[in-house]
């Protein structure tokens, strides 16, 4: 059957949403495995701070990858090809592609070879952008679209709890044991992709065989030619520093820096342009789309450097010298406040009520913050250092009660407060700085969310083209990260590098603030909207 508007406004299936967020365990358990992977890898293949970083350049650039491969599809057709086939197969053949990239990192372990171990996560996450595209804004359909960023809280807090078993689960193939070890064999871990590879499998035929609702249509978008340019601009500019990289002796920082300028020069670019003249900009005519493109850029490059750069960090004599089997601790400490932040945002999911809802968001994070803690203690590591960070979960849950679940509100604060804690990391070291820096998990925890319902607002017959482009500035994970990475390479060093993530913060926080405004003149107010549907909210 297919949603029509109405019903996505008025109703959804709980069954259905419960069975769609299944997947977004896989991609948070997988991204957060890069966080071992990128110290192991660097001792192992004997690499740079900035090469490590290389493990997330192939991960994240095949995102955008993927969607532009899937965008220009749809440009071929005439018509989105998501919205031709449903999100529901959309995600089955991301799935299917998946599968395969984690095959192939069976074969490409044994190989040895660093360059077959890029090349099967960039398959593997080719695989999660066509499911990404898809799940989004199929779960924003699955209900009125005003709460859909608390829907996308359900999935994301599904999401970090794979992020937080990951680092633990991935030690144990990686290290031979849950307590870890000082040398590990890359070979190891085949066994793990195997079971992986099996797991998808398994999703695969849950889709197909689940009564999770069509959401199709036919209606053509009409010319693009113009998105289409800029996006052929902005693939030219990245293989144009991938091969520099590769044949120049370019400064790092300097070329990283300048892809950095252009793709931001491309997209405000992009918006002027289209508010000149939207003819020919498809979903991009719409400036809280272009506007959101970046900030899904900066945010998920904040999200990935923050912690895979934590490695480095945690290794130097002023954070405790700390070797790299013993990094998981960290490690599932960060997304484990991905975690934290999630679970509370989707209580509303539940619609609990009063008083309930007031102890839920108490409470909850205690059990999440418990989870992590059973997490350590499973791996064999001391938690009694993990407890004053109760503190910064207690500025979390303050935010939460100030933001009252509006998406704009809840961008600006929290955006805000990270740039704080990152400020406060900076100028301290030992565990206050690390603490800083972790905390930035809890801040980031919904902001996607918010960004991607503010993002595709109002966007109608372009909404799955816009859910593409989005997915296509996961980019940001691809660049960010190896930036930080050159900066902690030069004479800036691995603390200092830390001013990345300070100035990603401050564009969210920008964001949060313009995009209110720019729907507003469209008509569009989800702050009322949010308001009717909640009343019990004020």
């Amino acid at each position: 059957m297919a949603l029509d508007e109405t019903t996505n406004k008025n109703k959804y299936s709980r069954s259905s949403l419960y069975t769609l967020i299944s997947v977004f365990f896989f991609w948070g358990f997988l991204a957060a495995s890069n966080s071992i992977f990128i110290p192991f890898c660097k001792g192992h293949f004997h690499l740079s701070q900035m090469e490590s970083q290389l493990i997330d350049s192939a991960f994240y650039g095949a995102y955008f990858i993927g969607s532009f491969i899937l965008y220009l599809s749809s440009v071929a057709n005439g018509a989105d090809v998501l919205n031709r086939i449903g999100y529901r197969k959309g995600i089955i053949y991301g799935l299917i592609i998946s599968i395969l990239g984690a095959l192939a990192m069976i074969s490409a372990v044994h190989s040895g070879s660093f360059a077959l171990i890029l090349g099967a996560f960039f398959l593997i996450a080719l695989g999660f952008s066509m499911q990404q595209t898809a799940a989004n804004p199929f779960v924003i359909a699955l209900g009125d679209p005003a709460t859909g960023a608390h829907r996308l809280n359900l999935g994301g807090g599904v999401n970090s709890f794979g992020t937080t078993l990951g680092p633990l689960i991935v030690s144990l193939f990686l290290f031979g044991s849950i307590a870890g070890a000082a040398k590990a064999d890359i070979g190891s871990i085949d066994q793990l992709y195997l079971i992986l590879a099996g797991v998808f499998l398994l999703v695969v035929l849950i889709f197909a065989f689940s009564r999770l609702p069509e959401v199709t249509t036919d209606e053509k978008f009409g010319k693009t030619n113009k998105a289409t340019k800029a996006l052929f601009l902005l693939t030219a500019l990245l293989v144009a520093v991938i091969v520099t990289g590769f044949v120049t002796d370019v400064n790092r920082v300097w070329l990283l820096g300048a892809c950095l300028a252009g793709v931001m020069v491309i997209l405000i670019g992009s918006l002027v342009l289209a508010g000149k003249n939207g003819e020919g900009w498809g979903a991009m005519q719409y400036p809280q789309l272009v506007l959101g493109m970046i900030a899904i850029f900066v945010y998920v490059g904040v999200e990935v450097t923050t912690q895979s750069n934590l490695g480095a960090l945690l290794k130097t004599p002023e954070f405790g010298s700390i070797d790299g089997a013993h990094i998981d601790q960290y490690a599932s400490l960060y997304w484990g406040s991905l975690m934290i932040g999630r679970w509370v945002g989707a209580i509303t999911v539940f619609k609990p009520k009063g008083l309930l809802k007031v102890v839920l968001t108490l409470l909850v994070p205690l059990l999440a913050f418990g989870v992590i803690l059973g997490v350590n203690i499973i791996r064999g590591n001391e938690v009694s250092g993990l407890l004053p960070y109760l503190g910064c979960v207690a500025v979390l849950v303050a935010g939460f009660f100030l933001a009252a679940e509006k998406p704009a509100r809840t961008l600006i604060l929290f955006a805000s407060m990270a740039m704080v804690a990152m400020i406060i990391g900076l100028s301290t070291t030992g565990i206050v700085s690390t603490f800083a820096f972790l905390s930035g998990g809890l801040f980031c925890s919904v902001m996607w969310p918010c960004i991607f319902s503010l993002s595709i607002a109002g966007l109608g017959k372009y909404t799955s083209q816009g859910s593409a482009f989005l997915i296509m500035m996961i980019l940001g994970g691809a660049i960010i990260p190896p930036l930080q990475g050159s900066l902690a390479d030069s004479k800036v060093g691995i603390h200092y590098s830390y001013i990345v993530p300070v100035i990603c913060f401050a564009y969210l926080a920008f964001y949060g603030w313009r995009v209110k405004s720019v729907l507003k003149r469209q008509g569009i107010d989800y702050d009322a909207s949010m308001d009717a549907t909640h009343p019990e909210m004020d």
